[in-house]
């Protein structure tokens, strides 16, 4: 089985619990459709080591200019900051590749006004964290834009920075991570805590090890 990749962009300011959900299940096998078909590799403008509004260190795998979207199964935008301040403008770029070219693009809160600003929401359904939020760049997508914590339109999965697990169950569902009644049961455990949603998760990890 060939190993596909999920590029992660980090940089300075990366709202990190925005994409925890999500790099926890791409790099964990368990429960997985094909267990370690994706690896996760960070990248960023540099391979400096970057620092997260957590005060996480993070030591880039790649430079944004060894990225290709033939070697990518899906690139993921965390929000930040410096999206706020017009910069990232690689990543914008890059993300363009990606979706000219048929590879996936995940963006959440921050990262969606950057991809507004550089006219990738004009003719695609979209969410963030607000219309107005969106509206502020001047964008010309407004009227695709829908009120939900995630949207998925083809290759472009758009999330709220205040829904990170709707923004892993689009992505898990982009990848055909999980099955289907994995998936609802983890995003019904994660969403309500209730304990049938654990119970069916161990029933599914019974399931996966049983000959």
């Amino acid at each position: 089985m060939k190993l596909e990749t999920v590029h992660l962009y980090v940089f300075d300011s990366l709202s990190d619990w925005e994409i925890g959900y999500a790099a926890a299940g791409i790099n964990n096998p368990q429960l997985q459709l094909r267990p370690g078909r994706y690896r996760l590799q960070t990248i960023a403008p540099s391979k400096n080591a970057i620092t997260t509004v957590g005060g996480i260190r993070i030591q880039p795998d790649l430079p944004l200019d060894q990225v290709f979207p033939y070697d990518s199964a899906m690139l993921i935008l965390p929000g930040g900051s410096s999206w706020d301040l017009g910069q990232e403008s690689e990543a914008v770029r890059l993300a363009r590749t990606f979706l000219d070219s048929g590879v996936p693009v995940a963006a959440i809160c921050g990262a969606t006004a950057g991809l507004a600003r550089g006219g990738l929401l004009d003719r695609r359904k979209h969410t963030s964290n607000s219309p107005e939020y969106l509206a502020a760049t001047g964008y010309g997508g407004h009227s695709l834009y829908e009120n939900a914590p995630a949207v998925t339109d083809d290759n472009l999965v758009t999330a709220s920075g205040v829904a990170p697990l709707e923004f892993a169950r689009h992505i898990f569902r982009k990848l055909d991570l999980y099955s289907t009644e994995v998936l609802d049961a983890w995003y019904g455990l994660f969403k309500t805590g209730e304990s049938r949603f654990f119970e069916a998760l161990v029933q599914a990890m019974k399931s996966s090890v049983e000959p």
